[in-house]
């Protein structure tokens, strides 16, 4: 399924009510690598009771098929109230977004950095407990080990920009200046990020015997940056 496919099909189901279909993250990027990153996209619209999401079931089970997340799906009034409740998202979107159908409701949508230092912990402490079982259930096998790198990759991508906001810092869209950047900040080794990125550009490809250090180095990154979050104060 395509993009186009998709904005076709939720015009469909959700009709007058549908005010917006965006498209966010990494894709919206001009580091965007189309064979591996996710399709994010935000839908915004007026209804959003069962018979809507019976409606649209079909095709959100068709864009999950086709390999990305669930359209975020907010009403009008709930895309509005929950900048607060989604800091990290909403900052992400804001900074890195086109729209596909429709018009975004901007006006009056900003992101408190309180509100941000709080998920960006949450979400920075979730990613790490995450990883830990990841390893685990990769059984040590190298292939599951590298493609546990290869999958990881973009959500860590998200809690690095998140990070460097917390910082006042825009975030670079390229990944390993991100990487690089946020490793200097909080004081691990990026050069695990890099080697990712790279592979995922297809730069510079990882074999599968080498994924347990790169893997461990992750670790050792993530571990760092939750005791760096969790110190952090705005100055």
């Amino acid at each position: 399924m395509t993009l186009e496919d998709l904005v076709d099909q939720l015009r469909k189901a959700y009709g007058d009510a549908l005010r917006a279909v965006v498209l966010y993250g990494s894709a919206a990027a001009t580091d965007h690598v189309p064979e591996r990153a996710d399709y994010n996209v935000l839908v915004v619209t007026d209804a959003l009771g069962m018979p809507q999401l019976r409606a649209v079931a079909a095709t959100a089970r068709a864009w999950g098929e086709a390999g990305h997340p669930p359209p975020l799906t907010l009403t009008t009034a709930e895309w509005r109230a929950s900048a607060d409740v989604f800091p990290m998202e909403y900052a992400d979107l804001l900074e890195r977004h086109r729209v596909l159908h429709g018009a975004l409701p901007l006006d009056g949508i900003a992101v408190d950095l309180r509100d941000l230092r709080v998920e960006v912990e949450q979400q920075t402490l979730g990613k790490l407990l995450q990883l830990r079982s990841a390893i685990m259930a990769t059984g040590w096998e190298p292939k599951r080990q590298l493609a546990l790198l290869e999958a990881s990759l973009g959500t860590f991508m998200t809690v690095f920009r998140a990070v460097l906001r917390l910082h006042g810092e825009r975030p670079p869209a390229d990944r390993e200046a991100l990487a690089t950047a946020v490793g200097a900040r909080a004081g691990f080794d990026a050069a695990p990020f890099v080697r990712v990125v790279r592979h995922a550009r297809g730069q510079a490809r990882l074999s599968p015997d080498a994924a347990a250090d790169v893997l461990a180095g992750y670790l050792a990154g993530m571990e760092r940056l939750a005791a760096h979050v969790n110190g952090f104060t705005h100055a």
